[in-house]
């Protein structure tokens, strides 16, 4: 299952890519985010979700490539997650216009159908799309 967002923003992709590079804009990604730098150019979140049974932390890994961009994958527990994994790509619309493109692409267990996934998944990348947004037009 893939999902897909995308949007304008109205700065070059130089400030893109600088505003994307920071700790600030990875915590405003999701409600009550901590970010913990885990290599030069690696970050891992960690969010606090309460689950049906107990609180535990859904956890991603992002990675700053080299153009800016960022690749992510969420560190999956087994229990609905098989795979899951994006990125925030770049693309210049011209010197003060950036298209940034948020897709994810996942594959659940087994025994999750992926039709019971879709709308959370939905919701999550256009929480990031809103955050994003308002991240780069408000910096």
């Amino acid at each position: 299952m893939k999902i897909e967002k995308e949007f304008v923003v109205g700065r070059g992709s130089g400030d893109v890519a600088m505003i994307l590079n920071q700790d600030e804009t990875f915590a405003q990604l999701f409600p009550d985010t901590h970010v913990e730098r885990i290599g030069p150019n690696e970050r891992e979140t960690r969010t606090r979700y309460p689950g049906l049974d107990r609180n535990r932390d859904i956890r991603f890994v992002f990675r700053t490539l080299p153009t800016g961009e960022l690749h992510f994958e969420k560190v999956c527990d087994g229990n609905v997650w098989r795979s899951l994994e994006g990125q925030v790509r770049i693309e210049i619309v011209d010197e003060n216009m950036t298209r940034i493109v948020l897709s994810m692409e996942g594959r659940t267990r087994a025994y999750v159908p992926e039709m019971t996934i879709r709308m959370p998944m939905r919701e999550q990348i256009d929480q990031m799309a809103k955050t994003l947004r308002a991240a780069l037009e408000n910096s």
